[in-house]
């Protein structure tokens, strides 16, 4: 395009996942804006007897699902225009670029608002060649179980307080629901990829040692990925291939070993041996320890008699 026709015909501004919520003529009752998280952005919204709304295009994919209640919508956007009932369970998929128009009662909505960055990145482990181009469908309508799986998750994270292990729940839903994005509702059919190489023992090896120098605090996946040098939705797959269990049942097996070894071999409080080996507290630890060894940390701290009975190193 020419200088002139740029003049003429100027790029539209695309809205931001932080610019439509003053966009909007209403605020939400919840949101997860705020908390800190990456990924999808949830805000919800109470019902509403009469909506007529205009918005301008999004620089972000929206999914809107209606966790309960029941309203008749009319949505026009993308040329075409769609009367409904929304009703618990059923979503609707807006990509980003489409201007919108919103007409009637509504009922319980929950946006769901996903960075079309997060749906690229999903795309990465397919390959250019056998992704070659990304195009979410516009759908007006949908009862998909998977989204509504992922979004009462969502929605129940929502609802408890913030606590450090709700940014690996929200990450993980995250990248599953923008991998769900691009394996069901993308316009050019992807190729299914070759089969992922393995990890070499001495990669497994080095991400050990990461996790075992970083045991006192939260560790992410795309931290991992980084070691060595992978997509974090690749990681994730090759990483489950190599080991046979997911990265983060990696992570919390690292962490309770080296509870077991501090209790065993130390005089170290459990409640020091929960911030040390990275959880967020000695009940969280206590829930962990159990469901994996079968016991809790202060009955196998009678067992073993911590027989060495030695402080750490300062």
């Amino acid at each position: 395009m020419t200088e002139l026709q740029n003049i003429q015909n100027p790029p539209r501004k695309l809205v931001s996942i932080e610019e439509i919520i003053d966009i909007k003529t209403r605020r939400p009752i919840a949101t997860t804006r705020g908390r800190g998280w990456d990924g999808v952005t949830v805000d919800l919204y109470r019902p509403r007897p009469d909506c007529s709304q205009t918005y301008p295009a999004l620089d972000h994919h929206l999914i809107c699902y209606c966790p309960s209640g029941r309203a008749r919508l009319i949505q026009r956007r993308d040329g075409a225009v769609h009367e409904g009932i929304m009703s618990a369970g059923i979503s609707l998929l807006m990509p980003a670029g489409c201007e919108s128009t919103w007409e009637g009662p509504t009922a319980t909505s929950a946006r769901l608002r996903i960075p079309t960055a997060l749906v690229a990145a999903a795309g990465e482990q397919f390959g250019r060649h056998s992704v070659p181009q990304i195009e979410i469908r516009n759908i007006f309508e949908t009862r998909d179980t998977l989204i509504e799986h992922m979004a009462l998750v969502l929605l129940s994270e929502l609802q408890q307080k913030p606590h450090p292990a709700q940014a690996l729940i929200i990450d993980h839903v995250s990248a599953a629901l923008a991998a769900h994005l691009l394996r069901k509702y993308n316009a050019f059919e992807a190729i299914e990829p070759d089969r992922l190489p393995r990890l070499s023992k001495m990669e497994v090896d080095r991400l050990a040692d990461y996790i075992q120098d970083n045991l006192d605090r939260m560790i992410g996946l795309g931290e991992l990925a980084e070691i060595v040098n992978v997509s974090r939705f690749h990681f994730a797959r090759i990483f489950k291939q190599s080991t046979g269990m997911t990265a983060m049942t990696f992570v919390e097996q690292c962490r309770i070993n080296k509870a077991q070894s501090l209790i065993s071999e130390t005089d170290v409080s459990l409640a020091e041996v929960a911030l040390i080996t990275g959880f967020a507290d000695q009940s969280h630890f206590t829930r962990r320890f159990r469901r994996l060894i079968g016991s809790t940390p202060a009955a196998f701290a009678r067992e073993h008699g911590r027989r060495f009975k030695r402080r750490l190193p300062n």
